[in-house]
């Protein structure tokens, strides 16, 4: 570690932040890192890129009333450079953009103040930015921001996203023809002749190694030659879109790495930033740590993982960061506290309250039970509850929030009755809170564990002509290409029938609903079968079936009950979904719930079949979905 105090160079095109331990050239006043000098290498960023493209922050923007995830890509480039402190022991520097009227319909109407910091004897250094859109600003839309950085290729070939999800990596050159092969999905390359033979006849695709918020806090890549570890470490998930569940990009080919903020991904239209006119807004994105690190007396790169590790629980652990200079960063002390217990109530689990083991509890702006899945203007602060159901959300921003949660084993989501405001320094108990999770009756069969994820079912192997090698017998087993097409080949003629009492849903339980391939070569909804037996149906009770999705994208699911050919049935979703999970090798997109009414006098004696059908076919590989648990629950009155 370096003890010399923190320099700023400014050049006529350059500003060079230097602790002594690396140095980081940023363009003036345009915002973006050019170059990063560490361990004897002059520059860790690819240097046969052009120069916009080293490290730069991005945002995704499209005009009012359009539809999609789609828009214009802008690198967000400064106007207006300008040194915000400057000592011995920090440096921060400030890269704004000021929207302009005349430039409507060209650029979004933003305010953007992109900001750098280095601090004395740290091996790395931050970034945040602060967004505004005024209130005489007209309305526009964001599908995506973010922070990318891009590697040199011939240094950087060592990806690290997980304790289990590591590896080397192809070449970006062995994605284009004709060395790789386009897929049906855009996203997916098979690599046919790569520079490296040890790659050939794998898929890569960006998407393959997405990760949760809640577990997305430090990923990155190593240099074998000399050892130097290149890591995103973000140590808070209160700017990120969607909650804890909501899916991100984190490293892929290039090599590239990304600190994303706002993304539609697993999600959809639902997760596009949308501002009306009239609407003012101002959010600040990060701070994030750009980390780097490299072996004084070890010989294992691996190290530098561990390391990496290490640091990102001192970066959690000293959050909210106390040396940003932006007042619109709030410190510790201009914050609040919540905490509590959550109690699960449900009469057919237990005769008492159940603590909620495990339960996510968090903050999120005031909206509907749920509405915190695509939540994107405001905070969101989560917390994970212990094993007896007592939880603590600390450092929330002031404001006004609604109470969410969700607790697995339990289907449904959490809201608590009233708003919560709060200030500085508040300290709010709530003591014991109760989610009594829908029930009608008590449960006669059910399939899979309300857990939020289609995980738990049988994921097939994939076909070996489409493999990715991390991924082969490998806990996430779904990451692979392609699996889709491997339902029409385990059901080729007729559709999935499962029967309650002797069906294995990890075996017997494809993870999709997908439609299946014809022999003509088109595609087919399909319709599976829930077989079970009831013995003197109550024919004037109301049976419930509840149907929990993990995933729905371009889907409709129609439900009967013995009988399959009825014109009408008994309850259709309607056309539901844009997640994109499928395709995008997910376990889980947006949760949603549905609760089905069975007049009791729609059941027989002893056998019964439930026919689901997913009706869509808009492509073989976009409709579908997945679901996360079904129950069938007898009426209030029953005794099963």
């Amino acid at each position: 570690m370096s003890s010399q105090r923190v320099k700023l160079h400014i050049q006529e095109r350059h500003v060079v932040m230097d602790n002594g331990i690396l140095q980081v050239t940023i363009s003036k006043p345009e915002g973006i890192v050019t170059g990063i000098r560490y361990n004897g290498i002059s520059n860790l960023l690819e240097v046969r890129n052009d120069e916009p493209n080293g490290g730069y922050w991005d945002l995704v923007w499209s005009k009012e009333g359009s539809t999609g995830t789609t828009g214009t890509q802008n690198v967000i480039k400064g106007t207006n450079f300008k040194v915000i402190m400057e000592n011995e022991e920090q440096v921060e520097t400030s890269f704004t953009k000021l929207w302009d009227p005349s430039l409507e319909g060209q650029l979004a109407p933003l305010n953007i103040d992109k900001r750098f910091i280095m601090l004395r004897n740290s091996s790395g250094f931050y970034s945040y930015a602060i967004y505004e859109h005024l209130q005489e600003w007209p309305a526009f839309n964001v599908p995506q921001t973010r922070i990318v950085f891009k590697l040199r290729k011939d240094k950087f070939r060592y990806m690290v996203v997980a304790d289990n999800r590591q590896r080397f990596m192809p070449l970006p050159e062995d994605r284009l023809p004709p060395r790789g092969k386009p897929l049906d999905v855009p996203e997916a390359v098979l690599l046919v002749d790569p520079v490296e033979p040890e790659f050939k006849g794998e898929v890569d695709d960006k998407y393959q190694y997405s990760c949760e918020n809640r577990n997305l806090q430090v990923h990155g890549w190593i240099c074998f030659d000399p050892p130097v570890g290149f890591w995103q470490i973000t140590p808070s998930n209160e700017f990120r879109s969607g909650g804890p569940l909501k899916q991100n990009l984190t490293s892929h080919v290039g090599p590239v790495t990304l600190a994303m903020f706002l993304s539609a991904h697993y999600v959809g239209e639902d997760m596009v930033l949308k501002f009306k006119s009239g609407e003012p807004w101002k959010k600040v994105f990060g701070p994030v740590f750009i980390y780097l690190n490299t072996l004084l007396d070890a010989n294992d790169p691996q190290l530098l993982w561990e390391d990496a590790k290490e640091q990102m629980l001192i970066e959690v652990q000293s959050w909210p960061y106390s040396f940003p200079a932006s007042e619109d960063f709030p410190t510790c002390s201009q914050r609040g506290n919540v905490s509590g217990r959550l109690l699960v109530r449900d009469s057919c689990a237990s005769d008492f309250d159940i603590p909620a083991n495990r339960a996510y509890v968090g903050l999120a702006p005031p909206g509907d039970v749920g509405s915190w899945q695509t939540e994107s203007k405001g905070y969101q602060f989560w917390a994970e509850a212990d094993a007896d159901g007592y939880f603590s959300i600390n450092n929330i921003r002031t404001g006004f929030y609604n109470l969410y949660g969700w607790v697995p084993g339990f289907i449904g989501d959490y809201r608590y009755d009233e708003a919560i405001t709060i200030t500085e320094g508040c300290d709010i108990d709530l003591g014991d809170i109760v989610y009594e999770p829908p029930r009608d009756g008590p449960t006669l069969w059910e399939i899979g564990m309300p857990d939020r994820s289609a995980a738990e079912f049988y994921v097939p192997d994939p076909d070996p002509m489409y493999i990715n090698k991390l991924y082969v017998n490998h806990p996430d087993r779904f990451r692979q290409y392609g699996l889709w097409t491997r339902y029409t080949d385990l059901y080729p003629d007729s559709d999935l029938v499962y029967t309650i009492g002797t069906s294995d849903y990890s075996k017997d339980w494809f993870y999709a609903q997908v439609p299946r391939k014809t022999g003509d070569g088109n595609y087919q909804g399909t319709t599976w079968q829930i077989k079970f037996r009831l013995e003197n149906p109550n024919k004037s009770g109301t049976y419930n079936l509840r149907l929990a999705l993990a995933t729905a994208n371009s889907a409709e699911l129609q439900v009967r009950i013995n009988d399959p050919g009825t014109n009408l049935p008994l309850f259709s979703t309607g056309v539901i979904g844009h997640d994109n999970t499928i395709t995008r090798h997910g376990i889980h997109g947006l949760y949603r719930l549905y609760s089905v009414e069975i007049p009791g006098a729609q059941l027989l004696e002893e056998d019964n079949t439930i026919f689901l059908t997913q009706t869509m076919v808009t492509s073989p590989f976009q409709a579908g979905i997945m679901y996360d648990y079904i129950r069938l629950e007898g009426p209030a009155s029953s005794n099963s």
